[in-house]
């Protein structure tokens, strides 16, 4: 017997993925992707963002909506999301979107700050059309030597996971790749989707097994026992230990055990740039960056 389809859009696909996926910790379940933030032109005005209109008018009855805020400027908008991320100690993320050329180029350096501090952002530049017979499009940007390439191979470098779907059955395999990647806290940094706009508004019969509830389980890494007990002798035959806090210690919600820690020993604590707020600045054993 075959498998029920729905036909939607990659569009409303997308949307509607994005609706079911959530991230666990501690027995605690959240919408991994809760809004996206969007600057529409040529590319995704007719694509992802007619979708996300549809979302506002008519959601998901069984997920609700994908919250969409109108954004300014690219490069804003993915600074935006990855403060979001390290907010929410990147259990949970917001997706940015652009339109064709310089819109989606402005994002690169936003994608670049996510990968190298690894928080996890979401983000889909419009890209040249798939099948290439409009060319060029307005804003578009790419290499006259090379139809293969756009301006959104720049990502590249400065992102975890880059796919560009050229095909709407390829979404299936980018997706949950790129959320494989996002809620991995080592491999975490800017997944980066590229939608050729023609290829957004493309309409194909989904198995209804791709939208059902996917939760992403990112629980805390516990050290081996031989490494917990080297550390401790470590620490204990040391003159003068010091204690370096970095991002770890937030995202993993370990900021009052290391400040106990701290209180109960005396061993002083500096902290990384992105294990600012671990230990209170006016704590006895801080010692600043």
């Amino acid at each position: 017997m075959a498998e029920p389809t729905i036909r939607l859009s990659v569009g409303q696909a997308i949307v509607r993925y994005l609706t079911h996926q959530y991230s666990e910790r501690d027995g605690v379940e959240r919408r991994f992707v809760p809004g996206i933030f969007g600057i529409f032109g040529h590319g995704n005005v007719a694509g992802l963002g007619q979708a996300l209109l549809q979302n506002e008018v008519s959601p998901d009855p069984e997920e609700g909506r994908l919250e969409y805020w109108h954004g300014r400027n690219e490069q804003g908008i993915v600074h935006a999301a990855t403060a979001y991320a390290r907010t929410m100690d990147r259990l949970q993320t917001l997706a940015a979107t652009a339109s064709i050329g310089p819109g989606s180029l402005n994002m690169v350096t936003g994608a670049a700050l996510a990968t190298t501090n690894r928080i996890p952002v979401l983000l889909f530049p419009s890209d040249i059309f798939a099948n290439r017979a409009p060319n060029p499009v307005l804003q578009q940007l790419e290499d006259s030597r090379d139809p293969d390439i756009s301006c959104n191979d720049a990502f590249k470098p400065v992102s975890k996971f880059w796919d560009r779907v050229n095909r709407p059955e390829q979404l299936m395999v980018s997706l949950p790749g790129a959320m494989r990647v996002l809620t991995d806290p080592v491999e975490t940094g800017a997944a980066v989707v590229c939608l050729p706009e023609d290829v957004q508004a493309e309409v194909y019969d989904w198995p209804l097994s791709f939208f059902a509830k996917k939760v992403w389980h990112m629980d805390r890494q516990v050290p081996a026992p031989s490494a917990l007990a080297r550390a401790v002798s470590a620490i204990k035959g040391a003159a003068k230990p010091l204690i370096v806090s970095g991002g770890g210690t937030i995202y993993s919600q370990a900021s009052e055990q290391v400040r106990e820690l701290a209180t109960a020993t005396g061993i002083p604590v500096a902290d990384t740039q992105a294990g600012k707020g671990a230990i209170n600045w006016d704590h006895p054993a801080a010692v600043g960056g």
